[in-house]
């Protein structure tokens, strides 16, 4: 009798489980459509290796190649900054790898790896697409995350110049908080992001938004047109958590290769940041690299190219002259 019943029990709980896991997966279809809907691409794609890559190009002249920050797509450089700058540069804006409409690796996709492509990975992608595209002697331009990748960019393939935004570049001591460590984890992947992915309420969307760019507040409109939906959908959460758990390890190996830099960097690094802190990451770069100029902006956060975008903006104009561009 005992048996039967722990076997019947055991039948409803599978059955109950089965029902949740439906409900689930129905709920993050759901608002992944919607948030496709929403936000849907505003460039265009081209294919490398099998791979979408979604871009955005515009105006005319130099070029300049704009990487954008963990949880990010195109729309965090096309809602207002890169409007500053097309009128004297042909300005390329990607999708970073599984982030916006750019493909991940598929050699690192399901919710039970817990591995995702590196900065020097990202790097190598993107520059082929950049090629692909007719970018040469190029200024790359990163923020936070897109600074690691815009300084594998600048080992690898030695461009015109490169502009660092709050760039994440050094390995830094303690740990990512509890959200990255579990969600970047195999298990996490598999259990907590769906969670997440399907019902995460859009008022703690915004809070986490306001959280990264304080002390300031984000622009008007900022959090209703970013597209911060993509992200939640549960493949790219899953990636940026693990791109971003494994960044240090990634960093540790290429920080040693920044003294080989020789051209024009300029850092651009708000003073308040607490996110990626001035003095754990673009302080130590400006002594490694001699060509490197650091300029420092009092009280502000992590996001100076909405905060202070004409800072941001004079520097890609430094490093131009710099590079002999203009």
């Amino acid at each position: 009798m005992t048996s039967r019943r722990s076997a019947l029990s055991a039948a409803i709980l599978l059955l109950v489980l089965a029902g949740c896991g439906a409900i689930v997966d129905q709920r993050i279809d759901e608002r992944a459509r919607k948030a496709a809907g929403a936000y849907p691409p505003e460039g265009r794609f081209l294919t490398i290796d099998g791979r979408r890559v979604h871009y955005v190009q515009v105006g005319s002249g130099p070029d300049v190649v704009l990487l954008h920050g963990a949880s990010g797509n195109v729309r965090d450089f096309t809602l207002g900054f890169a409007g500053r700058l097309t009128d004297r540069y042909r300005v390329t804006i990607f999708d970073r790898p599984g982030l916006g409409y750019t493909d991940p690796d598929p050699a690192f996709t399901g919710a039970f790896d817990a591995r995702a492509e590196g900065p020097a990975a990202q790097a190598a992608f993107l520059h082929r697409a950049a090629e692909e595209l007719g970018v040469t002697d190029e200024i790359v331009l990163g923020h936070s995350y897109g600074g690691a990748v815009a300084m594998a960019w600048a080992v690898e393939y030695r461009p015109a110049a490169a502009v660092i935004v709050s760039g994440a570049t050094q390995p830094w001591r303690g740990g990512l908080g509890p959200l990255y460590t579990l969600t970047g984890t195999s298990l996490g992947g598999a259990t907590v992001v769906p969670l997440i992915s399907a019902f995460v309420p859009e008022s703690l969307v915004r809070r986490a938004i306001s959280a990264v760019f304080a002390p300031q507040d984000p622009p008007p409109g900022y959090a209703q047109e970013i597209g911060a939906s993509l992200v939640l959908r549960a493949e790219s959460f899953r990636t940026n958590a693990q791109q971003v758990k494994t960044l240090r390890q990634h960093l540790v190996d290429m920080a040693p290769r920044y003294p080989e830099i020789d051209f024009p960097v300029e850092l651009v690094h708000g003073t308040a940041d607490d996110v990626v802190p001035l003095e754990v990451h673009s302080g130590p770069l400006s002594r490694q690299v001699e060509s490197a100029r650091l300029t420092s902006l009092p009280g502000v956060g992590h996001m100076p190219h909405h905060v202070d975008p004409e800072a941001v903006v004079a520097a890609v104009d430094r490093a131009a002259a710099r590079a002999g561009l203009k």
